[in-house]
């Protein structure tokens, strides 16, 4: 669910235009504003901190990055959460999730590419095809484990087993749908039972994805790219299986 749409090698592209690095040094900063500096007390904060340094952020970079955020400088933090939400071409409802500070320069240039392709919305138009929910997507090395014990006592409302491609082999991959309250304590309780946390965020979840194939789905897709690609837009929900 959620940014499951992108294909394999745009995350390499965005790293070569050094996107990646500022959107993950945005979302560093706001998981330690949200839940404080300790990577081990929040899990948000650790799977951000993870994915920086697998995308080569610098150490120095990734430490005053959580310092700003969890306002230990004199640097203040501006950035805000901004939900922008509306139709891609075939229908295809899509909620687009900005970081930015300044939404003066953020909002128009969201409405120019939605023009481009789809038609934006008022807020809470698409609240019809999607739940707002907490993901946690964890693997565990004992491929015996049950993650549905684990799931029904950490808290989780509901999981799904993940991609096989995502898992390491010998493992075994889950993801848990928690509500947005629950998520910070389903991630601690999964991570003290011996999960790997791969991710910990809320997002929102298509009701009943659009099925589309063919030149149809590559025209969705290419829309979501070009709003994943705009420096303030943090993620991207789109209804498509």
């Amino acid at each position: 669910m959620g940014a499951q749409w992108k294909q394999a090698g745009r995350e390499a592209a965005a790293h070569k235009k050094g996107q990646v690095v500022g959107k993950l040094v945005r979302e560093i900063m706001i998981a330690a504003k949200l839940g404080g500096a300790e990577p081990d007390l929040n899990a948000r904060l650790h799977v951000a901190v993870e994915k920086a340094k697998k995308a080569s952020v610098t150490k120095d970079t990734i430490e005053r990055a959580i310092k700003k955020g969890a306002g230990l400088l004199d640097e203040k933090i501006e950035y805000e959460t901004v939900v922008y939400e509306g139709f891609g071409p075939h229908k295809v409802p899509v909620i687009v999730e900005c970081l930015t500070d300044n939404r003066n320069r953020t909002a128009p240039d969201i409405r120019h590419l939605f023009s481009k392709g789809g038609q934006l919305g008022q807020p809470g138009s698409m609240g019809f095809f999607f739940d707002h929910l907490g993901v946690v997507e964890a693997t565990h090395t004992d491929s015996k484990r049950d993650p549905e014990a684990d799931g029904i006592e950490a808290g989780a409302e509901n999981l799904e087993p993940l991609d096989p491609s995502e898992v390491p082999e010998g493992a075994q991959g889950t993801r848990f749908y928690t509500g947005l309250k629950e998520l910070a304590h389903v991630s601690k309780w999964l991570k003290q039972a011996g999960w790997n946390i791969v991710a910990s965020e809320m997002r929102y979840v298509a009701k009943n994805p659009v099925d589309l194939t063919g030149k149809d789905r590559e025209h969705v897709v290419e829309f979501l790219h070009t709003l994943d690609d705009h420096d303030d837009v943090h993620q991207v929900f789109a209804g498509l299986k």
